[in-house]
């Protein structure tokens, strides 16, 4: 005998439900409705005032820095995602495949984990006595004919932004895929080998496709994480570069809200929309 769901069952759940809500509400909705109002405000050389214009917007959308600063930002998103995701699915796979004995797999996990003990800032100073002009890096090099003097392009540039952003978030690719391939059933591995597969068959045929919510998790915290982040390119690039994360922080430091709030708006759009097209791609709730 099936049981139609009534008024108090359903009242019962959104009680149930209304913390989770109220929270959601507070700390979720309320700050991102109060950014998206306060774009459209106006603004002063010393004051801003409640409004309803677009002058933040037309600003933001006719100014050629912000095409070039968005361009920046998705260049330093698509390369730190492809190496996070390459070092990430490498790391994942030697620690689900290749470990046999769990308490090992935990102990190289947990080692993968101590540079997050420390605060995002130290951990990009590290690399300052590494990869300056009379950094490590140079003197090795230098001391082993390869370069005549000091490579100036390894600090300060671009290429210190990428390769703080890879050594501050492949943590966050390797965790989810981690946790999806060590959900994998071997019994489908040993069938692919009984077939005559050959490792790298049984990798983009059976592995892979098993991976893919995993790889999308990941690939959503590196892409949010990188497209938001502003203090790694201010300090890894020396203040040479920019990105959206930077206009915004700067807008803020100018006491500009009502700017940094419509470029914040732009933001969270651009990144709900690349968000979105990549789960066109999987269906995690359905693979999970």
């Amino acid at each position: 005998m099936s049981s139609k769901p009534t008024f108090s069952n359903a009242l019962s759940g959104w009680l149930m439900a209304s913390p989770l809500m109220i929270v959601l509400a507070l700390f979720l909705v309320l700050p991102i409705a109060m950014i998206v109002v306060v774009s459209f405000w106006g603004a002063t050389e010393f004051s801003i005032y409640p409004a309803f214009i677009f002058d933040n917007y037309e600003f933001l959308f006719r100014s050629p820095v912000t095409y070039s600063v968005f361009l920046k930002t998705f260049m330093f998103t698509i390369i730190s995602w492809a190496l996070c995701l390459a070092i990430g699915f490498t790391v994942a796979y030697f620690l689900a495949f290749h470990i046999r004995t769990q308490t090992w797999q935990i102990v190289l996990f947990l080692v993968c984990t101590v540079p997050f003990l420390t605060s995002n800032i130290i951990r990009m100073i590290s690399w300052v006595p590494f990869l300056g002009r009379n950094g490590i890096a140079n003197q090795a090099l230098i001391s082993m004919g390869m370069i005549d003097e000091p490579l100036e392009w390894l600090l300060f540039s671009d290429f210190a932004v990428v390769l703080a952003f890879v050594h501050l978030y492949t943590l966050f690719m390797v965790v989810p895929i981690f946790n999806t391939m060590m959900r994998i059933d071997k019994s489908l591995l040993e069938a692919a080998r009984d077939a005559g597969a050959t490792g790298f068959q049984t990798l983009i045929n059976v592995i892979l496709p098993l991976t893919k919510p995993g790889i999308m998790i990941g690939s959503i915290f590196v892409v949010t994480l990188v497209m938001g982040d502003f203090i790694t390119v201010r300090f890894m690039s020396g203040s040479q570069s920019a990105n959206v994360g930077r206009l915004i922080s700067n807008d803020v430091a100018l006491l500009r809200y009502p700017s940094a709030a419509a470029t914040s708006v732009v933001l969270l759009i651009t990144v709900l929309i690349v968000i979105g097209i990549m789960l066109r791609f999987v269906n995690i709730r359905k693979e999970l």
